[in-house]
């Protein structure tokens, strides 16, 4: 499993990856984080507002912190 963290390293933005993180360790599951923060690539992945979550490059989320409990929900 790969979560894509979209932003510029702000504080929202590892917010958003320590739920990451807390979701697949709370499901058991192995991942990969990789961090975009290079606005052009941002703006080439159809990121509109950051932060913004992609799972396995589905864009999930954008523009907001969501909770490890609602990722875990996008996990199952």
């Amino acid at each position: 499993m790969k979560f894509t963290i979209y932003g510029s390293g702000c504080a929202k933005c590892k917010q958003l990856t320590a739920n990451a993180e807390d979701a697949a360790k709370a499901k058991g599951l192995e991942y990969d984080i990789e961090k975009v923060t290079d606005t052009n690539a941002i703006i080439d992945a159809g990121i509109m507002r950051t932060p913004a979550l992609a799972i396995d490059d589905e864009i999930v989320t954008e523009g907001k912190v969501i909770p490890a409990d609602e990722i875990q929900q996008l996990l199952a």
